[in-house]
Order: structure tokens, then sequence, then C-alpha cells
């Protein structure tokens, strides 16, 4: 769907701006409406092209620094143009220098800070120029940028927990396929040459058919890697397509240990960006579309756009949440609670803290209980070639006996 910018004043008169995707242009006016706001401007985003990049260059930490930087110069009365000024002289990355550089002059041509961080979307995203926005609307930046230091060690923290519950298993998985890779191609050979030394004769069948997988890998050396690299680029281009994401994402939430510490994190990422955007006072609807975005898991960020139509109907938050059937019943009924009370921003940042803390534990778990399975897996099957080879050693010793 096409991506429009749009611009609106509030009831109490204060001037909102933002981007949305919807099939027109007056499903963004009928939406704005619906918010009670005076629509002032609506365009169709013009479709940006640029060669293919491999990365920013900006980490999440250099973001972190700069936002818990920056809330305090401004706490502390700097002018915003001097403080980017200051940060762009003072950091550490270069690349992240230049992008403030790029700010700080468009900010002194007249613009908003919100509107030149929209320069770089690729480096400040929609949840963070729309939580600018916010507290520039309300007066109230340096809590802003407060809350987004806080949001942003809390994602870098979730990124760690992630890559602890991926990394493990992907690195035993990649060990022992070496293992025996270098079994079949460079240890059984010597194994055979010897046995044909020998004259050991007929060979068991667990040898044989050890031996013809041992001779089918290296005759066709070149042919295996090339396969396996076809195979690897498949993978990575069907998972770039949206159905192909989606059915990775959805066997990854459903896959056993690793699909409940998955689903934790899912639950931790959505609970903590709809807090800190709602606390912000970003309107529900598009709190809940940046929240989509930013997900990291197509399920999920279906489930959570689900919602939003549902919502932009008239009904609650709870309801449509249970009906995807992707947070757990715990989750929905504690937002429905906030919600009745009018607490859901607080209530979001509990479920958010709490469910940090199930990751911690969830994936200390998971990688316990995968440790030995894994181990007991790759022994089995360095075990198992192992005693196809020496069984015919044991024949021969027995026939020279």
């Amino acid at each position: 769907m096409p991506t429009f910018i749009w611009e609106a004043k509030t009831k109490a008169g204060e001037l909102r701006s933002g981007t949305s995707t919807a099939a027109s242009e007056d499903v963004i006016t009928d939406r704005l409406r619906a918010q009670g706001m005076t629509i002032t401007r609506v365009k169709r985003k013009p479709l940006e092209l640029s060669m293919p990049s491999f990365g920013t260059g900006v980490g999440l930490k250099d973001m972190v620094v700069f936002t818990r930087t920056f809330s305090t110069m401004v706490d502390a009365g700097l002018p915003i143009v001097s403080g980017l000024e200051m940060l762009s002289n003072q950091s550490e990355n270069p690349r992240f220098g230049r992008v403030l550089t790029s700010v700080k002059v468009e900010v002194e041509s007249g613009k908003s800070l919100s509107e030149s961080l929209g320069s770089h979307p690729r480096v400040f995203d929609d949840l963070f120029r729309n939580l600018v926005a916010a507290g520039e609307a309300g007066g109230i930046l340096d809590i802003i940028f407060r809350r987004l230091a806080v949001y942003l060690e809390k994602s870098a923290k979730l990124r760690r927990q992630v890559r602890g519950a991926l990394i493990y298993p992907s690195v035993i998985v990649g060990v022992g396929a070496l293992v025996v890779f270098v079994m079949l191609t460079k240890v059984l050979p010597v194994f055979e040459k010897m046995f044909i030394d020998l004259g050991a004769g007929s060979l068991p069948a667990p040898t044989r058919m050890v031996l013809a997988m041992s001779h089918a890998i290296t005759e066709n050396i070149f042919v295996f890697i090339l396969g396996l690299a076809v195979l690897m680029t498949g993978f990575v281009t069907v998972l770039r397509t949206e159905r192909g994401r989606y059915a990775f994402d959805s066997v990854l939430l459903r896959a056993p240990v690793i699909g409940n510490v998955m689903r934790k994190i899912a639950v931790a990422r959505f609970t903590r960006t709809l807090g800190t955007l709602l606390s912000s006072g970003v309107p529900i609807l598009d709190a809940l579309d940046i929240v989509a975005k930013s997900a990291g898991n197509v399920v999920v960020g279906r489930a959570i756009l689900y919602a939003r139509a549902r919502i932009s109907e008239g009904k609650d938050i709870a309801s449509p949440l249970l009906e995807t059937g992707v947070f757990p019943p715990m989750v929905v009924q504690m937002i429905g609670v906030g919600e009745q009370t009018g607490a859901m921003d607080d209530m979001l940042q509990k479920i958010a803290d709490f469910y940090e803390d199930e990751v911690d534990a969830a994936v200390a778990n998971m990688t316990a209980l995968l440790e030995p399975i894994m181990l007991v897996v790759l022994g089995g099957i360095v075990g198992g070639l192992l005693i196809a080879m020496y069984l015919p050693i044991f024949e021969v010793a027995g026939n020279i006996k």
C-alpha cells in the first residue's frame, strides 16, 4: 500500500505530522477525522530510489548515548542547535556525527527537530520521529528523550536475548555439521584404504552405507558445495518475501523450546513500544501502526494491524488482541484492566518489565535444555560413524587370530 505524509491539528490546536500507509488519501482523511483532528495537508509520499546499502553504520549503542546525553542537554536549557553541534563533534562514530550535523543544519534552516530527523529515516525510525514530534508539541522534549533512552536500552537488552536464543543452537548445529563433513571426506577414506590393504573382504552393511556417503560427497564435492550455496541463497530469497517471512516467523513461534522464548520476546517488545508511545501522547491508532512495523515478527505485526483495524471500528483493544491468538490471555487481560482504569501505558510498562525478566529466565532454561540434547545428538552421529568404521577392524582381527 502507498505511504502518505499528513499534517493535522488537534482539538487543542497542536500541530501534528506523520506518515501512514493506506489504500487511498480518503482513508487517511477519515482516520484522522475520527480522532477529532483537523486535516491541513495529506499527500502521497514520493517513491524514493536509492542505491542498495548494507547498513546505516549507526548502532544501537550510538543511539542510546545520543538520546541520554541530548535529554540532559535539553533539560539543562541548552538550545537544540548547540546540543546537536556538540554531540556531532563528540560522536565516536563519524557517520553518526555527519548525520547529526545534517540534522543541525536543517533545524537552523527553520525546520522542526522531528522534520529534520525525518531526512534520515533509516537512522531515526517512525517511532523515534513520532515521539520527538509529540515532545515538541507538548513542550516535554527532555522527558521524551529520557523515555527514548530507556526504550532503546531495553531494546538493546532484548536484542542480546534474541541473539542468545538463536546463536547458541546455530553454532552447535554448525560445528556438528562441520565435524561430520570432515569425517566423511578426510577420515573415512583413510579407513577404507586400510580395509583394502588388510583384505577385509565383504564389509558390514553399516560400513558400506557410511562409505557410500563418503564417496558421494568426495567425488561430487563441487556439486555438493554449489548445491549447498544454492539452497542457502534460495532460503534467504524466500525469507525476503512476505509469504516466506510469515511462514518462517510462524514456525519460529510454534517451534518447541525456542518458540516460547520468541513469543515472550515479542510480547515484551510490543508492550514496551506501545507503552512508550502512549505515555508520550501518541494516538492509539498511530501507535499501533508504528508498533506493527517495529514488531520484529511478521505474524505479530499482522496481529497488531488486525487489532488496530478493529479498534478503528470502535472496539476495545483487549478483545481483538485475544482473537489473534498470538498474545497470552494473561497479557490481554492486564491490558484490558489498564484500558478500563485509564492507566494502560503504566500497565504496558509493567507487563514489559515482567516479560523481560521472563525472557532472561527462558533463555537460561533453553540453553540448559538444549546443551545436553545437542551433545547427545552430535555424539550419537559421530559415535555411529566411528562404530561403522571399527566393525570391519574387529572382523579382521578375529580372522588374524
